[in-house]
């Protein structure tokens, strides 16, 4: 909850967006519709894939699923705003909405990081100690991963919501971004900023460096496992898996750790709106084609249910 008495009589914010040129309103419009479009259709299609495909109900998939989850919550949390102001010009949020955003955007971006480190973690198992993988992995303890990501990942934007409105905004109203976020908020407050600044950098660091830690670890075993391995053909798999997992984890820890963890003095808002582009935008694209669309399990699961949809409608 935010304190009523830290409120001013600042009831609506205005957003800058990515840009003021108005002939490309239109082609960014477009572009960011068919980027959106392309995240519905491939996070909850590929939820509702390995949900209709008992082959696909391993923990691998279970991670998956609720990843493709959270990437469709947190770019629902600030996509269809942004596409809102390019189509209507309409900048302007209120502040319970952007605090709204702003909640479950930090909610579900961290649930991610938090799913990531489980998929590594998951992956270490299977490709570590396959004989006890089934033991490893039941049912229950990819239940905690999954629900504690998730505890951790809402926790975490309770705290960063009430750390940044609990602050007094009584300069100009205009975020210098195209969503509310931390830092170009903490850059509107008239209120001492120091110990907001503190504790978005220790929380955020915290959950960032407890994540990678966990990912680098599981690789770092899997990769002298991989090196162990006898066939090359075992190894090639292996690694491909690994390496597209490593690439999504890179691009997303990259963009967090550029956009939280530098000081506020250093800080350039239109680098950091691109940033916020690949991880708020880019990323919830990409993951299903990273994770899941070059795995043939899931191509055979797609490929069946496309047969039988056709078989139901007579083709």
């Amino acid at each position: 909850m935010i304190p009523m008495e830290n409120r001013t009589e600042l009831t609506e914010f205005i957003l800058a967006g990515l840009t003021n040129d108005p002939e490309l309103q239109i082609p960014l419009f477009i572009t960011f519709f068919l980027i959106y479009l392309i995240t519905l259709l491939g996070n909850l299609g590929m939820i509702l894939l390995i949900l209709m495909d008992s082959r696909l109900h391993t923990p691998m998939y279970f991670f998956l699923s609720n990843l493709s989850l959270a990437d469709f919550g947190y770019s629902s949390a600030v996509t269809p705003k942004v596409m809102a102001e390019f189509l209507t010009g309409d900048k302007i949020i209120s502040y319970n909405a952007c605090a709204t955003q702003f909640f479950f955007f930090a909610g579900f971006i961290t649930v991610e990081s938090f799913l990531l480190a489980s998929m590594a973690y998951d992956r270490y198992a299977a490709v570590c100690k396959p004989l006890h993988y089934t033991t490893t992995m039941t049912t229950d303890v990819c239940a905690f991963l999954a629900i504690g990501s998730y505890v951790c990942g809402f926790l975490n934007a309770s705290i960063h919501t009430g750390n940044t409105f609990r602050l007094s905004f009584c300069r100009a109203n205009v975020i210098d971004h195209f969503f509310c976020d931390a830092p170009p908020l903490l850059a509107l407050s008239c209120s001492d900023r120091y110990i907001s600044e503190t504790v978005i950098f220790f929380v955020v660091g915290f959950n960032a460096l407890f994540s990678l830690l966990v990912i680098l670890i599981s690789y770092l075993f899997i990769f002298t496992t991989i090196l162990r391995m006898h066939s090359s053909e075992g190894r090639q798999k292996t690694f491909s898996t690994c390496t597209s997992h490593l690439t999504a984890v890179s691009i997303f820890y990259g963009t967090v750790i550029f956009m939280y963890l530098q000081p506020s003095s250093i800080h350039s808002m239109d680098t950091d709106k691109m940033a916020s582009v690949f991880y708020a935008i880019v990323i919830p694209v990409l993951n299903p084609l990273v994770y899941s669309l070059r795995n043939k399990e899931v191509k055979s699961a797609f490929q069946k249910a496309v047969g039988k949809a056709k078989s139901s409608i007579g083709f």
